[in-house]
């Protein structure tokens, strides 16, 4: 009996965890020497940048290296391990909307958390990238 009890409660635990890493927003914690740093950005999917960029009110950056074929309405390609060097081609308001996308998504995940560091707050990653982006049939 104790170890069914036991085995349902792994598996309660699991299931939470589980739920846990079902969220759109990231945290992501870097622990220095003597303190530990939260950066904040949202994931977006490529069917909410589909639809967001009907009505577009963000800026929109392509963060890829090399250089890739861009997303219809991207306004810059910044190379996602320069762009704390060049914050001068984003917006200056630091809540501006700025959603970035790569290839897959591991380079825009990257540069949001270094806009997110230079304190950023409206961020977004396009998880997937531009494959994502042309699996689904967008132009």
């Amino acid at each position: 009996m104790k170890k069914i009890k036991l085995n349902l409660m792994l598996c309660a635990l699991a299931f939470i965890l589980l739920l846990a890493s079902c969220t759109n927003n990231t945290t992501k914690f870097l622990v220095g020497a003597s303190t530990a740093k939260s950066f904040n950005y949202k994931n977006m999917t490529t069917d909410e940048l589909n639809e967001q960029l009907k009505s577009k009110d963000f800026v929109l950056i392509d963060v890829h290296i090399p250089e890739q074929e861009h997303i219809k309405g991207t306004d810059a390609f910044i190379q996602y391990d320069k762009i704390e060097n060049q914050l001068e081609k984003l917006p200056s308001e630091k809540d501006a909307k700025i959603v970035l996308y790569c290839r897959t998504g591991r380079m825009s995940q990257i540069a949001a958390e270094k806009l997110a560091e230079k304190g950023y707050t409206n961020v977004y990653n396009v998880v997937g990238g531009k494959v994502e982006w042309d699996k689904k049939g967008y132009k």
